[in-house]
């Protein structure tokens, strides 16, 4: 920052506390601001969450910068590996970099108990989780200057001010499931238990993620339909199907939690600000979780809205300009990778000759190319916002 801190007083109002809200609050917090932090779900239903994110190394510059990182690899499990593949045509491609770390898995639970903890202590944050407000209400007897709205994709807010969401459901949904899986020996090698899997499949894309030892988060792609009678099926029949469409270096030995389905779909706001109300997270834009991309999306909102709030107190900048440079400094990234993520799906997914022709291609030159297959990730780690 390299100047005094100004003594004007700058207020947020942070509406959500899941993962984008809560790091939201955090890293208005870390800019100086003093925030109110609203959700009406109980801290236990918002920690409740069966599921898995990939982080990518956006979201560890901007935890590391607020503090949280070290505390929260504790419970990740970094994987190594990308196993990229598409069962059409047995073609496949290895993603790695000089041993180095591609990414790192953590449980939502794991994530929401360190998020909810580090906001209830922060001083800067006024706690309001788990009450039903007027969203209104001055915080501290003061105007909110802004209110994030961090609702998610059904959000409310949004909705009030008019503000659409278009794009269109897609034909598939997702399971998810955590399991135990056994690696098998004559694959020993490979080491999966830092290695993560995407394989393109017909029905859709199937990602397996490390959550350490022998137990992983499966994300099966599927006609909706079909993803629900999947999750209806008992353990053993479930584990049956599992075990024809998994790694042939894993072996499903059980189920570790509940599994669930639910609808995917491609929706963006026309516009991420109103008056002094930002949309930030699934509230502004919703994608497939092809690539792990949604959170890691969702926190790059993040990371420009701290820098933005960081430069309006030390620079002088109103709120007006700082609103407006947040939503030009996100519709490159947002859009690209949308349409990136967008096309994974529908050209991987659909069994067209030449299509086929084309993935063949595409995987055989990135196999031989390290120069592509360093450029993907760096588009993968938010190479278009930089």
């Amino acid at each position: 920052m390299g100047s005094t801190a100004p003594s004007t007083t700058f207020y947020a109002w942070v509406s959500g506390a899941g993962p984008t809200g809560c790091i939201a609050a955090l890293g208005l917090a870390a800019a100086g601001w003093k925030v109110v932090l609203h959700d009406p779900t109980s801290m236990q239903q918002l920690r409740s969450r069966s599921r898995a994110y990939a982080l990518t190394h956006s979201s560890k510059k901007l935890l590391t910068e607020l503090g949280i990182w070290q505390e929260l690899i504790k419970n990740s499990q970094a994987f190594k590996t990308l196993q990229l593949s598409d069962s059409s045509n047995h073609k496949s491609v290895c993603f790695h970099q000089n041993n180095q770390d591609l990414g790192w898995i953590i449980n939502h639970p794991n994530l929401m108990d360190l998020l909810l903890q580090r906001c209830r202590q922060n001083p800067l944050i006024e706690w309001r989780v788990g009450e039903t407000i007027d969203p209104d209400s001055p915080p501290n007897n003061s105007p909110s200057q802004l209110k994030v709205i961090a609702e998610g994709g059904n959000s409310a807010s949004r909705k009030a001010l008019g503000i659409g969401f278009y794009g269109w459901p897609y034909r598939q949904g997702c399971l998810t499931v955590q399991l135990e899986l056994q690696p098998q020996q004559q694959f020993a090698g490979v080491q999966p238990a830092h290695t993560a899997w995407e394989m393109f499949r017909p029905e859709g894309p199937l990602a397996v993620l490390p959550l350490g030892g022998n137990s992983y988060q499966v994300v099966w792609s599927a006609p909706f339909k079909r993803c629900q009678e999947r999750a209806a099926l008992d353990p053993a029949a479930l584990l049956e199907a599992l075990a024809q469409v998994l790694p042939i270096q894993l072996k499903p030995i059980a189920l570790l939690d509940k599994p669930g389905a639910f609808p995917v779909e491609w929706r963006i706001a026309p516009k991420l600000v109103h008056g002094n109300q930002l949309l930030c997270g699934e509230s502004a834009h919703r994608c497939h979780p092809v690539g792990g991309q949604g959170l890691n999306l969702c926190w790059r909102d993040v990371a420009v809205l701290v820098s933005e709030a960081r430069r309006m107190r030390f620079r002088g900048t109103n709120l007006a300009v700082m609103l407006r440079r947040y939503q030009q400094r996100r519709w490159l990234d947002l859009i690209c990778t949308m349409v990136a993520t967008d096309a994974l799906v529908r050209i991987f997914s659909n069994q067209q000759p030449l299509l086929r022709w084309l993935r063949c291609r595409l995987l055989l030159l990135l196999k031989s190319s390290a120069t592509l297959r360093q450029l993907s990730l760096k588009m993968a780690n938010g190479g278009w916002a930089n």
